[in-house]
């Protein structure tokens, strides 16, 4: 009996583990399906924080999980919304911490131009809601601008035909080009780099963004958000001249300007020259005949002092300053005698008084000086018996000693 229940035991059939049957699953669907597109619904929308996006994409009657990495979404001309009708190009697996398959997207697009065009009017009413399409907000572009920025593609007709024009008008203005793509994947983030450097390179005094005409998916680059955006931060003013008079894109309702063509635009940022030549011409003869007009003005109004009454008389007025200077002379004459007799007068009493006080003059009164030595004796007291001493006369000095 011990025998039999040994070979039940073997014959049980070998389980696999969750993981196990996952890996399976996730290798067989992978095998199966390849690369396949798939039509539906966008719901449950999620953009993470980490750039991924998740969603589910269903239709009447099933639903499937979605997940678009952060690297791919670059290349999505549109925002994605809960609603929107899309076609997924991607592969089937399975996620195996749920076991959950879903489709691995490497490609979305809205279902025909109503979709794309749908994204194009939310866009519009979110930017408008925030204001930047306000008139307010509009910057006037330099009448005269030395230096244009042009943001366009290197190779397209919508740069020939800018330089075209803008050599024709005014063939001395400078002209810096950042060449972008304008179309397909990661054109739009060139565009709005290429804005961001612009305006920090700063030498430019408006920026032209232009593109030439095209289909609705063609001119996508410039209705993303992110070019908007740029455009509205620009320190520049910016003039949008993208497509044909009858395109609209969102550059053009947050732009400075809106040109209907990149021709009009050159056109309408810089001056005709020639127009400028014919002002400055006007302004010369204007000035000129002003010149001369004031000239005229002049000449008759020295023509009149010359032929005056003052003027014809010289020598009378040079005859009457010559009598007034004589007059000022014969009075500066007397002021000065008089002054200099009132000075002798004053010199002669002072040099009297000194003579009578000086040393010379009390000797001729018949005083003497007694000295001893160098010093001058000036009371009797200051003499001793034997002192020898000096007696100075008017006419001489002689010894003597005190008895």
């Amino acid at each position: 009996m011990a025998t039999n229940e040994k070979a039940t035991m073997n014959d049980a059939p070998q389980a696999l583990s969750v993981s196990d049957i996952t890996r399976q699953i996730k290798a067989s669907l992978e095998q199966r399906f390849g690369r396949i597109w798939v039509q539906g619904e966008i719901s449950n929308f999620k953009h993470h924080t980490s750039g991924h996006m998740y969603f589910t994409l269903k239709d009447e009657s099933a639903q499937i999980s979605a997940v678009m990495w952060r690297s791919r979404i670059a290349s999505l001309l549109f925002t994605p919304e809960d609603g929107m009708k899309v076609i997924a190009r991607g592969g089937i697996t399975v996620y195996p911490p749920r076991g959950n398959y879903q489709i691995d997207v490497e490609q979305l697009t809205p279902v025909g131009l109503g979709e794309l065009q749908v994204a194009f009017e939310r866009l519009k009413r979110k930017l408008a809601a925030e204001g930047l399409f306000d008139e307010s907000s509009k910057r006037p572009l330099p009448r005269f601008p030395s230096r244009i920025g042009i943001i366009t593609s290197e190779t397209g007709a919508a740069l020939q035909d800018l330089r075209t024009v803008l050599a024709r008008r005014f063939p001395s203005i400078d002209v810096v080009l950042l060449p972008v793509r304008v179309q397909g994947v990661g054109a739009a983030e060139e565009i709005a780099e290429a804005l961001h450097r612009m305006n920090r390179y700063g030498g430019a005094d408006v920026i032209i963004v232009a593109r030439g005409g095209g289909s609705l998916e063609d001119l996508w680059a410039f209705n993303e958000e992110i070019v908007a955006r740029a455009i509205a931060a620009s320190r520049t003013p910016v003039v949008s001249a993208v497509g044909h008079e009858i395109d609209f894109t969102i550059a053009d309702f947050v732009a400075d300007l809106r040109a209907p063509t990149p021709s009009a635009a050159a056109e309408m940022v810089v001056p005709d020259r020639n127009e400028i030549l014919d002002v400055l011409r006007n302004y010369e003869y204007t000035m000129r005949q002003e010149a001369l007009q004031l000239i005229e003005g002049h000449r008759a109004r020295v023509n009149g002092l010359v032929s005056s009454y003052e003027l014809n008389r010289p020598k009378d007025m040079v005859r009457e300053f010559a009598q007034k200077l004589d007059e000022l002379t014969r009075v500066h004459a007397m002021h000065t005698s008089h002054l200099f007799d009132r000075t002798k007068q004053s010199y002669d009493a002072l040099r009297k008084r000194l003579a009578g006080v000086s040393p010379e003059g009390i000797l001729q009164r018949g005083y003497a000086i007694v000295r001893r030595g160098d010093a001058v004796i000036s009371r009797a007291r200051l003499l001793h018996h034997e002192d020898e001493t000096t007696l100075q006369f008017q006419d001489g000095s002689v010894k003597a000693k005190v008895q």
